[in-house]
């Protein structure tokens, strides 16, 4: 085996590029017409192509997805139970006399985590993601149904929810999302809000749907700040490791502010850390050695040359995103033939598109069909779409992902990139969403 090439190596490490865990499989088509998609659900778009990197969200072959046991809890109406704040735990320290781990060992070889994972662990959820999906066999379209696990934490709660933050990437295009307690309770959760360029959402839970027992042992996560974070200290991770369930390990912050191109041809600044992130693990909680989350696991390294190298989303930069996103209103899905529609055909403006062209990443619409709800508004062709009823979205699989909570004839705000004077100014468009053809042919 020959020594890599210098000036490859150099280059290679310049922009670091990480997969996120989820089991989505690539579109095949570069540009869409909005019509109902055969396929129904879109977060299979990554499925065949990670398998062999190791990093797919749950998927082991063929589209089997690896679950979790969702235990049976009946539902009670409940609303009086105090939901727990996570305390605090003073900063761990290793026992008198006892040495520290080398750095080629185990991380806090003389360090006893367990009060953290005691005190944490009631605020840390799984999620179990489900999907219907259409293909195309030699003996027909076949439907399967896709699972995947992922994780989350809680973050507050108002006067009728409780509510849980985890990865965009993980609740992205599920028909059905099921959240399992500590207790093992698995209640069904909806989504509040996402946010794709920073990969992150918010799903609900109605309180009345949570057993009164359940929540007297639900705690919510104590938020530190990952601005005060220094390289060398130490973390936990807990999350739902491979959809078996709550399991924790334990490292050290490799580095911070780690520029990284994610799967979707996002730049972001992440946490770097040792402590493994392993499928399943998205959406869930990093720690500090008091207890407190200052980061929300993401993803790991997608070369297989690579050991101990995982991401984190930074607490102190998500926090702003995940007030805005506690603020939205809670989506439940429409019935296909009442979703809306917006007329339009369009292609995704990847990151490498956006560097080549000088272009605005986003959704690029290069035809405006007639008579559609897009006819009737100011949208030109030639506008990128970057935001939906203020979410940020990426591509036309995101667009596509939005409409299926919103009816025909709700008023939406579109956010988008409108070229003038060869400058690209952003605008923000009120139209009036329309009905879905009955008949739409797939180009």
């Amino acid at each position: 085996m020959r020594d890599p090439d210098p000036e490859e190596s150099r280059q290679s490490r310049e922009v670091p590029h990480y997969q996120e865990y989820q089991y989505r499989q690539t579109a095949q088509e570069n540009y869409y017409s909005e019509e109902p998609p055969k396929r129904k659900g879109g977060f299979v778009k990554k499925a065949a192509g990670i398998v062999a990197g190791a990093l797919v969200f749950g998927v082991v072959a063929g589209g089997t997805m690896v679950g979790i046991n969702l235990a049976a809890g009946s539902y009670i109406n409940n609303k009086s139970v105090e939901i727990s704040k996570v305390e605090t735990l003073p900063s761990v320290t290793a026992p008198e006399g006892a040495k520290p781990a080398s750095a080629g060992g185990s991380a806090f070889a003389g360090n006893d985590v367990s009060a953290i994972v005691d005190s944490s662990m009631p605020s840390v959820v799984a999620i179990t993601s489900k999907v219907l999906y259409e293909s195309q066999t030699w003996f027909g379209p076949m439907q399967r149904e896709g699972v995947g696990s992922g994780s989350g934490f809680v973050v507050g709660k108002n006067d009728e929810e409780l509510l849980i933050v985890t990865n965009n990437h993980v609740v992205q295009g599920a028909d059905q999302l099921k959240v399992t307690f500590i207790d093992e309770t698995a209640v069904d959760a909806a989504i509040k809000g996402t946010d794709a360029d920073s990969d992150l959402a918010v799903i609900a839970i109605p309180l009345n749907n949570i057993p009164a027992e359940t929540l007297s042992q639900i705690a919510v996560a104590s938020l530190g700040s990952s601005d005060d974070l220094k390289v060398g200290q130490g973390v936990v991770a807990i999350g739902n490791a491979l959809g078996y369930g709550q399991s924790v390990t334990v490292g050290y912050v490799s580095a911070l502010n780690r520029s990284i191109q994610t799967d979707s041809g996002v730049n972001q600044d992440l946490i770097q850390t040792d402590a493994a992130i392993n499928p399943g693990n998205s959406g869930g909680a990093l720690l500090n050695m008091q207890g407190q989350v200052i980061g929300i696991n993401s993803a790991k390294y997608s070369s297989t040359d690579v050991e101990g190298i995982g991401y984190a989303i930074p607490i102190s930069k998500a926090q702003d995103i995940i007030d805005n996103l506690m603020t939205k209103k809670t989506r439940t899905q429409v019935a296909s033939d009442k979703q809306g529609y917006l007329g339009v055909q369009c292609k995704n403006i990847d990151s490498v598109t956006s560097q080549q062209l000088g272009m605005p990443q986003g959704v690029f619409i290069y035809k405006i069909v007639e008579g559609g709800a897009a006819s009737k508004s100011d949208l030109r062709e030639k506008d990128i779409i970057t935001k939906f009823d203020g979410q940020s979205i990426r591509t036309y699989d995101d667009l596509t992902n939005m409409l299926k909570y919103y009816e025909g004839g709700t008023t939406v705000t579109l956010t988008v990139q409108s070229l003038e004077n060869g400058q690209y100014i952003e605008k923000e468009i009120s139209l009036v969403l329309g009905s879905r053809p009955v008949e739409t042919s797939q180009q």
